[in-house]
């Protein structure tokens, strides 16, 4: 009954960031602070998103010797792809995870004593595109000022770990990097938030594994129930998430018969119980709960909201918690590998909304990638793990997707 625990404040955590989204004023500020990182070195910048086209002649070699452009999700599918080894050897893994003091013990495989590193050499290539090439100077000049919010459960953690080691390499003084309450990771935890000084933004985790209210039983119901999800009712520390500048969500880990009616857990919709009613069901009403609190609560004008899909596991009998990591990705993927109905729901809810979200489906790309679990090169070492990621890993490739959006640009192929 962990996820019933709350916390009784969040007053200490980062200290609270204003900053407009992207107003014309301040997107041509963030241009120009762009232009300072990387210097006179871009061919030509079109900033169609501030209501403006600009171009700006002898400039050569932008981004890591990469020509950039902008391009919209019409003309590249992200997620349609494939994963080819990266030329460059060099290039990933993106950090030492020993320089990172903020990698889960239990998702740093490396120390934990694996030694092939073929998992780490995997590129993401759209048919169409290339996803660019993370430029630390540049994510951490965007984010300045910022505030980005991770909502979800442990692979939302995961994802969040990853990227703050990715800025954490283009830090100098690591000690500027701190949890703003001094925590240390662990599961349970309902917050966690980092908060790098030089540049003045938070990058924050808030454990939420099923979006909306895990609540002790009602009265007078059913022996069997022994807690309810309250499908009608956001988690009550939605409050903590508005004031956001990137809102990234995600859930579906948690949505299985073990930890819902394997635990004495069943559905709640105001006064109703809901025994008869679906896991997908039920993940269908708790999503149409989050839409319509964030077009009821979120302002987009400041805020960026994401949805991360469904991740796969990989387990050759979860019973018994037997699995097989592979030295490499998959040939063959199944389709109910690559199909994930808590993915195709989260698709189906966000076409609905008024608020804009973008989905961030990395479900598909993920199917293949049985060689980036954990496996037993973990903190329990006698347990098998095919679910959760090594650290760097594939995390890494769903961040640098993500600044892909948040940059508004993709490199051509």
């Amino acid at each position: 009954m962990t996820s019933l625990n709350r916390s009784i404040s969040f007053k200490h955590r980062a200290a609270q960031i204003s900053s407009p989204r992207l107003s014309r004023k301040n997107c041509i500020s963030w241009l120009f602070r762009a232009l300072i990182v990387i210097g006179s070195s871009i061919s030509f910048l079109l900033a169609t998103g501030c209501g403006y086209l600009y171009v700006l002649p002898n400039l050569t070699h932008a981004f890591q010797d990469h020509d950039y452009r902008f391009l919209t999700s019409k003309k590249c599918d992200m997620y349609d792809g494939n994963w080819v080894v990266e030329e460059n050897s060099s290039y990933y893994p993106l950090y030492n995870s020993s320089d990172c003091p903020f990698v889960e013990q239990g998702f740093n495989c490396l120390v934990n004593g694996r030694v092939d590193q073929d998992y780490l050499k995997w590129r993401w290539k759209p048919k169409d595109c290339n996803v660019p090439r993370f430029n630390v100077e540049l994510v951490l000049e965007m984010l300045r000022d910022k505030r980005v919010v991770f909502v979800g459960d442990s692979m939302s953690r995961t994802q969040w770990e990853s990227l703050i080691c990715l800025l954490m390499t283009g830090v100098e003084d690591k000690t500027s990097v701190y949890e703003v309450n001094g925590n240390v990771i662990t599961k349970q935890i309902r917050f966690l938030g980092v908060r790098f000084g030089e540049f003045n933004f938070t990058i924050e985790f808030y454990r939420s594994v099923y979006l909306v209210q895990h609540n002790w039983a009602p009265e007078n119901v059913p022996r069997i129930v022994r807690s309810t999800l309250r499908l009608d009712k956001l988690d009550d520390i939605s409050e903590e998430w508005i004031d956001s500048d990137v809102l990234i969500f995600n859930s579906g880990q948690w949505w299985v018969p073990g930890k819902i009616f394997g635990t004495g857990c069943y559905f709640q919709v105001g006064r109703s119980l809901q025994l008869g009613m679906s896991i997908t069901t039920a993940f269908r009403t708790a999503l149409q709960t989050w839409a319509s609190w964030v077009d009821s609560t979120i302002n987009p004008e400041k805020t960026r909201v994401f949805f991360r899909t469904f991740e796969p596991s990989h387990w050759r009998n979860l019973t018994l918690r037997q699995c097989n990591v592979t030295k490499l990705p998959l040939l063959e993927i199944k389709g109910k590998d690559i199909i994930s109905p808590y993915s195709d729901i989260v698709l189906d809810v966000v076409k609905n909304m008024m608020v804009p979200v973008t989905v961030v489906h990395i479900t598909p790309m993920s199917a293949s990638r049985s060689d980036a679990h954990v496996g037993t090169w973990s903190d329990r070492p006698s347990l098998s793990d095919c679910s959760h990621w090594c650290l760097p890993g594939l995390p890494d490739i769903w961040n640098e997707i993500l600044l892909s959006y948040l940059l508004d640009f993709t490199e051509p192929d």
